[in-house]
């Protein structure tokens, strides 16, 4: 009897309890729960008690009590509605995940990737974030008409978006100067006495691809150059979709003599396109992307760029999740980080 009773203590000193905590602090129980969950309402001292003893004892929390009393989960989801291809192929979601994960490498959250890539998806994460099964939700790739969007401003489940839907986003957000980056992009090339500059777009339901075409506009504008529409091509930020709109452009439009693309990948493949029809770069042909990603350090020649900070997006979004969470009654806050025109040798 008296080896399985050493035995229970044992294993009862392996796992001191909050009693235990509460005990060695001269404290009440419940100091010692609102100390361990965060809580308003313990003095700077006591809170240096409870401290101290939970170091000299070891004590680890209960997560699944935690959760009980507390309703959290100590979990984060980053929800990318897009495709594994588009995962893996654009380097923009490998440096806003990379963000996220350093910002929350010193905190207790789990990070959850969540792809959506159909109907069948969306509905069984609206499912998953109406149950509240994640204490936050961080979204990038933001759709003006994505349903999840509206779930998450409906349910009240702390969020911050990459992106916005519009200029009157009510959720908070963090967004590169996209308007700006892409006027200081086609003013660079008016500059160079550029005339006839096309612009591949991004979807047009996306607000940051709106507002690099707008930024493209005003550039025009201000250097005395007529909006062509004949010079616009609607893409997708990939690749191919670069390609497949440079080969229209040059089709319709065959004197132009410089392209913005609203992405580096869009950009890569223009100046593939260009150089099968023989077109010289920048010689005959400027090309400006935007991002500033491996990829345009790559091509050939080295791609002149617009450079938004995609890693300190992720954390900027998850320092704004991991504030909301810890008072969901704050304002929400919408951050605007600045973009650069980085020259090499294509523009």
């Amino acid at each position: 009897m008296s080896q399985v009773g050493d035995k229970q203590t044992r294993r009862g000193q392996d796992r001191p309890t909050l009693e235990a905590v509460a005990q060695l602090a001269g404290v009440g129980r419940g100091t010692v729960s609102r100390v361990v969950n965060g809580a308003p309402g313990v003095s700077d001292q006591a809170r240096a008690v409870v401290e101290r003893a939970i170091a000299e004892l070891g004590y680890v929390p209960n997560r699944a009590a935690r959760t009980l009393v507390t309703s959290r989960t100590d979990a984060v989801a980053l929800v990318i509605p897009e495709t594994e291809t588009r995962l893996a192929s654009e380097p923009f979601f490998a440096e806003i995940i990379r963000g996220v994960a350093s910002e929350l490498s010193d905190t207790d959250m789990q990070l959850l990737l969540i792809l959506v890539r159909t109907a069948q998806e969306r509905e069984r994460l609206a499912t998953y974030l109406s149950g509240h099964r994640v204490d936050g939700v961080l979204m990038v790739s933001v759709h003006s008409e994505d349903p999840i969007v509206d779930l998450l401003e409906r349910i009240g489940l702390p969020a911050v978006l990459g992106g916005r839907r519009s200029e009157l986003e009510p959720l908070s957000y963090v967004n590169p100067d996209n308007l700006g980056g892409a006027w200081a992009a086609v003013r660079h090339l008016a500059r160079q006495g550029r005339t006839r500059i096309a612009t591949i777009t991004g979807p047009l339901d996306m607000e940051g691809a709106r507002s690099r075409l707008d930024g493209y506009r005003r550039a025009l504008e201000e250097a005395g150059l007529p909006f062509v529409e004949e010079l616009v091509g609607n893409g997708d930020f990939s690749e191919e979709a670069g390609a497949r709109v440079m080969r229209q452009l040059l089709l319709a439009q065959p004197d132009l003599d410089a392209v913005f693309a609203a992405s580096d990948l869009m950009a890569a493949g223009a100046m593939r396109v260009l150089r099968q029809a023989g077109r010289r770069i920048p010689d005959e042909v400027a090309v400006v992307g935007f991002d500033d990603s491996p990829v345009a350090r790559h091509t050939d020649p080295p791609m002149t760029t617009v450079r938004q900070p995609s890693e300190e997006m992720g954390r900027a979004m998850a320092r704004l999740l991991l504030e909301e969470i810890a008072a969901p009654s704050r304002t929400h806050r919408q951050v605007i980080l600045t973009t650069e025109l980085v020259l090499r040798d294509s523009a």
